[in-house]
């Protein structure tokens, strides 16, 4: 096929079809009528002799074919967005940007304050809008609309750049005066009750299910790996709040190392941090961003600093 025959605008209709799923919004999204969306569609079926898009019970879905050449299509459209763009230096002094990071909880509760001390050095007019995971779909950040996102990804989409802020273990976060802090072993950690606290991915969250212990997260699935199941008594999703449960001397809460220390840092010695008696796998905290993003300076500079605050906390 001869380059210079296609149009390349094609691309660009393809990127917005895929994600909308739905021609009616894809034109809304272009700023074009339906029938010209369906004649782009057309063409896009005969450019790739595939559907593309076809109809489903839960309506209009992309083919394989149409899900193989996505990322690709978004890198291309990226690249040219970038090459397109008049050239600009960013100024961290005097740029007031605004900068939109999802940011899980325990993200935000053992990155955030040193980052933000370090924007305010380097950048004092710059706003930080931090964001929750329910409040971020992977399509606001693939448009542009949110900078990043720091999170636990179990998934991501394979347009996306990422790069692991650090690695974490697991602790046990313990009230001192608590019985079992003194004989603390697996048949202690079983016989106690605990706090459960995580709130990973993307998107609105739902109940959790006591019974279902495979799916509440690494450390039931660590105990399962080993026919155990521990007593849940409160489940929270901010991590915040362990700290301040185990006040209550018979409560044990198992979290990232990094939320334990902290809190026990700051609980005036009231609480001490325990190996778990059992081995959890580790885990990446992970920085993402949208391919559109990956050349701007502001975020270039973002990025940097982001590595180099993870780097002291490490």
């Amino acid at each position: 096929m001869n380059i210079a025959r296609v149009d390349l605008n094609l691309l660009v209709y393809l990127d917005v079809l895929l994600r909308e799923q739905n021609v009616t919004r894809a034109a809304e999204q272009l700023g074009i009528t339906q029938p010209a969306m369906s004649n782009g569609l057309r063409r896009l079926r005969d450019l790739f002799n595939d559907p593309i898009l076809v109809r489903s019970s839960s309506g209009m879905k992309p083919t394989e074919r149409a899900l193989d050449v996505q990322p690709k299509v978004r890198q291309i459209l990226a690249e040219t967005q970038f090459l397109l763009e008049p050239k600009q230096d960013f100024k961290p002094l005097t740029s007031k940007r605004v900068f939109r990071i999802m940011a899980s909880d325990y993200a935000e509760a053992t990155l955030f304050p040193k980052l933000i001390k370090h924007i305010r050095s380097e950048a004092p007019h710059i706003i930080l809008d931090v964001l929750t995971p329910s409040d971020v779909s992977y399509q606001d950040m693939e448009q542009g609309r949110v900078d990043m996102a720091i999170n636990r990804f179990n998934e991501i989409p394979q347009s996306f750049h990422q790069t692991t802020v650090w690695t974490d273990t697991f602790s046990c976060l313990v009230n001192k005066n608590n019985p079992d802090a003194k004989n603390f072993g697996l048949k202690t950690y079983l016989e106690a009750q605990h706090v459960w606290v995580s709130k990973t991915g993307m998107g609105v969250g739902f109940g959790i299910n006591p019974e279902k212990s495979g799916g509440l997260g690494w450390i039931d699935q660590a105990l399962s790996r080993i026919g155990q199941k521990r007593k849940i008594s409160v489940f929270t999703r901010h991590y915040q709040m362990p700290g301040l449960l185990v006040q209550n001397n018979d409560l044990i809460a198992t979290l990232p190392t990094k939320v334990a220390v902290m809190q026990a840092d700051n609980s005036n010695s009231n609480l001490e941090v325990k190996e778990p008696p059992f081995y959890i796998p580790e885990f990446e905290l992970k920085m993402a961003w949208s391919p559109m993003l990956h050349h701007n300076p502001a975020h270039q500079w973002l990025r940097r600093l982001i590595g180099y605050t993870a780097g002291k906390l490490r």
